[in-house]
């Protein structure tokens, strides 16, 4: 976002200013993300990922780097950014990660302060973490992933990813449900050793399977946390909530005196049981059961209001918009304070 004033717009016509994207301040003179990160393939279903958390903002901008059908590659510590893309061509061309590199590290000035993973789709890995990176750092690799990570609480940081990782291993879950499970573990040891910061996470992962993406990159996941006090448990929350996990809201049939005065009123308008009378009382007369959805479907149908059926809504959706015209309709009806009354006689208060 650019705000100038028109004093400013002035000057800029005489002396010209180059205009720079807001981002975060610690990032003007170099990008450093002192993490911890896991980089990983399923060669069982393709998939390329990378999960990495850290006490500095909007880590997933810069750390993360996938391709689907390639691999994945995490550039942290002082992250220069170009690795992602380089390394990542590399492999694409048939070099190996570990040559791949070498090779980029030996023309780089600054490879001591970096700390690199990158992993191949069949598995094939390379790391690395320059002296300069600050203690505690390392790196390990396992099957299928390379985890790493700098100013942490301490090795078992890393251990815990692994092992996490290692664990859910031919497990039927999705590679970012395993990211996500590995960083946490690492995240519950302490993690980065840093407090008082502002704290992210990011999950970045392709699919190169035919449908898998709906994205000609093959992303699938793309979860950028970029400040929160639990970043990772935000990671999971958002990550349940899009893929719809059950479990990630409550599910419960609604029932009360509102689903009883919502029956009333459909059956005055001859959307249910036309020609019964509805009970104040006994099973399911406060429960919003099938028939009552189907009810309300109609009557919004009428009204040309949309349901799952013409516009897509919810099934059985009652909003106040729908309340108000059911009271419209009873009123064109002349049965808006017949229905009034029988519902003052029949709704009680004691409380």
């Amino acid at each position: 976002m650019r705000i100038r004033s028109l004093f400013v717009a002035a000057i800029v016509i005489a002396t010209p200013i180059v205009a720079r994207a807001q981002e975060p301040y610690a990032w003007r003179d170099s990008l450093v993300f002192h993490t911890f990160s896991i980089a990983a393939v399923d060669p069982r279903t393709s998939e390329v990922g990378v999960a990495v958390t850290t006490r500095v903002a909007c880590v997933g901008n810069a750390v993360p780097w996938v391709r689907k059908g390639v691999g994945a590659v995490a550039t942290q510590a002082s992250s220069r950014t170009e690795y992602g893309n380089e390394l990542l061509d590399a492999i694409a061309k048939g070099e190996a990660p570990d040559a791949a590199l070498k090779r980029l590290l030996a023309t780089d000035s600054g490879f001591q302060q970096r700390q690199i993973g990158v992993i191949a789709l069949d598995g094939r890995s390379a790391q690395h973490t320059g002296t300069g990176a600050n203690a505690w750092a390392g790196h390990r690799a396992g099957k299928n992933f390379v985890a790493q990570g700098n100013i942490l609480v301490g090795p078992e940081v890393i251990d815990a990813v692994a092992k996490s990782f290692e664990a859910s291993e031919g497990q039927p879950q999705h590679l970012a449900d395993r990211l996500i499970a590995a960083i946490q573990a690492g995240f519950d040891l302490g993690g980065d050793k840093r407090h008082g910061l502002r704290t992210s996470a990011a999950v970045l992962v392709a699919d190169a399977r035919l449908g898998a993406s709906r994205r000609t990159d093959g992303q699938t996941v793309n979860i950028n946390v970029c400040e929160h006090a639990d970043p990772v448990g935000e990671l999971r929350r958002i990550h349940d909530a899009v893929s719809q996990t059950l479990g990630y809201r409550t599910l419960e049939q609604f029932a009360g005196g509102d689903v009883y005065q919502l029956k009333v009123m459909l059956n005055a308008l001859g959307f249910y049981k036309k020609g019964e009378t509805v009970q104040a009382s006994g099973p399911g007369a406060n429960l919003y059961t099938a028939e009552t959805v189907l009810a309300v479907d109609a009557f919004r149908t009428s009204e040309k209001m949309g349901t799952p059926q013409v516009g897509g809504s919810p099934a059985g959706l009652v909003d106040a918009e729908t309340v108000e015209r059911l009271w419209a309709a009873l009123d064109r009806v002349g049965k808006a304070t017949e229905v009034k009354k029988f519902l003052l006689a029949t709704t009680q208060i004691r409380r």
